[in-house]
């Protein structure tokens, strides 16, 4: 008696196992920070598609056909928002506009980059915190029946982005403040910088889309000797001669790499948002205490 109730079990769980799966919200993320925050609220309900993936460039990519394809079968699309997908209305449109378009910096004041707003507002934690309201929100609205799932795993990560930004404010409690001064490869940090009072100077008029000039430089190399700035930065979705020849010629440290726009893979050192905000604030700490 107790082996056939046993068999039965293992029948509903082959027969209910693979229904449930079905059932998951099929979601897709415009790039990989952005997936990692989706997957946290969505969990084991939400099947999430990256567009972007780990060490990818949101700024210059390029959508693929197979892309169209990921978008027409998703119930949503969620979005960064403030520039930084300059492909998604040719991308829309080629999946025959079906997905509701999620912005997930809705709510965001943005900073300014130049006449342009600054995309990057993920690199402050409490900017991600209102990421994942809107994505819980989204989630909700689109499967009722999850809501509470959806809301659970929200609170549970807000509270680790709280903690993950007071973790952040002691860490740069530790650095003097005369030397809370960094050159990194592009302009991604500024929001950064707003929140926890880190200067981030990028090469003017460089960008992940185009080179610094030789005038570029020499005047970086100026600002650098002028400011007394102790350490520069790489960026992993840029190309890092420029940060290597500017540390050369100004004896500015090489502080390791930052973690701007992208993830890593699974086994690289930011797998995560927050293992990204954590190795930025490592490296930060690390080279501007010294």
């Amino acid at each position: 008696m107790r082996r056939s109730i046993w068999f039965i079990a293992l029948a509903l769980m082959a027969v209910t196992a693979p229904a449930r799966a079905a059932d998951r919200l099929n979601v897709v993320a415009s790039f990989s920070i952005l997936g990692d925050l989706v997957r946290n609220v969505g969990g084991e309900r939400v099947n999430v598609t990256t567009l972007v993936g780990p060490d990818g460039d949101a700024h210059v990519y390029v959508p693929t056909p197979a892309d169209a394809k990921k978008v027409a079968d998703a119930r949503l699309v969620f979005v960064n928002g403030l520039g930084l997908e300059g492909w998604l209305p040719r991308l829309a449109q080629s999946a025959g506009n079906k997905a509701t378009i999620i912005t997930a910096t809705a709510g965001i004041a943005p900073l300014k980059l130049g006449s342009d707003a600054d995309p990057h507002a993920w690199q402050s934690p409490l900017n991600a915190k209102i990421y994942v309201a809107n994505i819980r929100d989204a989630l909700v609205a689109a499967d009722p029946a999850d809501a509470e799932v959806f809301k659970s795993n929200a609170d549970g990560y807000l509270a680790k982005l709280d903690a993950l930004d007071g973790e952040v404010r002691q860490a740069v409690a530790q650095i003097p403040e005369n030397r809370r001064k960094v050159i990194s490869t592009h302009r991604a940090f500024g929001y950064f910088a707003a929140a926890y009072g880190v200067e981030f100077v990028a090469p003017l008029g460089v960008s992940t889309e185009s080179e610094a000039s030789a005038r570029d430089i020499a005047g970086i190399i100026t600002q650098i000797r002028a400011s007394k700035i102790p350490a520069v930065f790489l960026e992993n979705i840029s190309d890092p001669r420029l940060i290597r020849q500017i540390a050369a010629e100004t004896g500015a440290r090489v502080g390791g790499t930052l973690y701007s726009d992208s993830l890593t893979g699974e086994k690289g050192d930011s797998p995560t948002y927050i293992d990204m905000v954590r190795h930025n604030i490592k490296a930060l700490t690390s080279a501007l205490s010294q």
